[in-house]
């Protein structure tokens, strides 16, 4: 059995061939070290790259690492203003290789790992920002009945309805008490607000690092990892865009906290907030606070879940799962304090 980092290449090969150009000869595979969720794989063959992604082996959370959502909701925003990798084959089947997965286009541009974009200049970096922006504002501007996805998540209160999952996932993977989490969980659902009616698909994790750019432009090519993808209400996903800013810049935080924005020539959290209203004909948004208090605790969840998994044994990368999971207590307190501000 050839193997790469945990794929059975000839399990692959041997399934493929007859799908798919390529598989019908030696492939190689190469493990991407992003994608804590679902192992993420590099695909060479004869006919050209393709990327593989699958569930994680061993024990696995209820509803999580979805990749036939994934495949799904790509599938949908194909011929939309939503920039997305062409998706080729989904295998549900878990003997060919352990667990179902998916292969798709391998896309080829830029990746920036934080907003910090450190190698490109301040008039290129407010041109990724303001792209991301479009293509966000897009994503919530999708008619789902449109794009066959009406079924894709349920109705009624979103933030009721997340912060229920997240908690229960939440406890799941709990390993010891954290009171700063126990106390967020608990003024968020003391808090909720009422359901305004807005519901739109969203991407879940909607960042700049789950981005590829052209190689020589601002332009998206596509917007990756749609694991957490579903029906809900737009302003969770641009919650987790300031969520993530204000966190510590440099690999592991990916933020922009002490950061000289104007500078580098990168908008503040009210200027990208601004930009997203007025490109979807918005007043403001009130409460703010609340949604990205949310989106702290949301992300602390899956970081619990990371954590686990490490512990467990089931992680991609087992140390970088446990330096992600030590950052869990850190974003219960900026939720915590985001909603002291709300």
């Amino acid at each position: 059995m050839s193997s790469a980092q945990g794929i059975d290449l000839d399990a692959v090969q041997r399934y493929m061939a007859g799908r798919l150009a390529g598989f019908d000869s030696t492939i190689t595979a190469e493990k991407f070290q992003t994608g804590q969720s679902n192992p993420t794989f590099l695909i060479t063959t004869s006919a050209g790259n393709y990327v593989l992604r699958r569930k994680p082996a061993g024990a696995l959370l209820k509803s999580a690492h979805a990749v036939d959502r994934e495949f799904r909701v790509q599938s949908a925003l194909a011929d939309s203003d939503v920039p997305v990798a062409k998706v080729y084959h989904l295998c549900q089947d878990p003997e060919v290789i352990g667990s179902d997965f998916y292969v798709m286009e391998h896309v080829v541009g830029r990746n920036f790992s934080d907003p910090v974009m450190g190698d490109i200049s301040p008039a290129e970096r407010g041109a990724v920002i303001e792209e991301m922006s479009r293509v966000l504002a897009a994503l919530h501007d999708v008619k789902i009945g449109e794009v066959g996805l009406e079924d894709y998540g349920p109705q009624g209160n979103y933030f009721a309805r997340q912060l229920g999952r997240w908690s229960k996932q939440y406890r799941a993977s709990e390993v010891e008490p954290i009171e700063d989490m126990d106390a967020l969980i608990a003024a968020l659902d003391a808090d909720l607000p009422e359901d305004d009616g807005q519901s739109g698909l969203v991407h879940g994790d909607y960042r700049i690092d789950n981005m590829i750019f052209a190689p020589d432009g601002s332009a998206c090519r596509a917007v990756l990892d749609w694991e957490l993808s579903t029906l809900g209400h737009p302003y969770a996903d641009l919650a987790g865009v300031i969520m993530q800013w204000q966190m510590p810049p440099g690999r592991e935080g990916r933020g922009l906290a002490g950061v000289d924005r104007a500078a580098l020539g990168l908008p503040s959290d009210a200027e990208f907030v601004d930009r997203y209203c007025a490109r979807r004909g918005l007043a403001g948004i009130d409460r703010f606070g609340y949604y990205l208090a949310f989106s702290f605790f949301r992300m602390a969840a899956i970081l619990q879940g990371v954590r686990k998994r490490g512990l467990d044994g089931n992680a991609s990368n087992p140390k970088h799962a446990a330096r992600l999971g030590a950052y869990v207590p850190e974003f219960a307190r900026a939720g915590l304090a985001a909603l002291a501000r709300a």
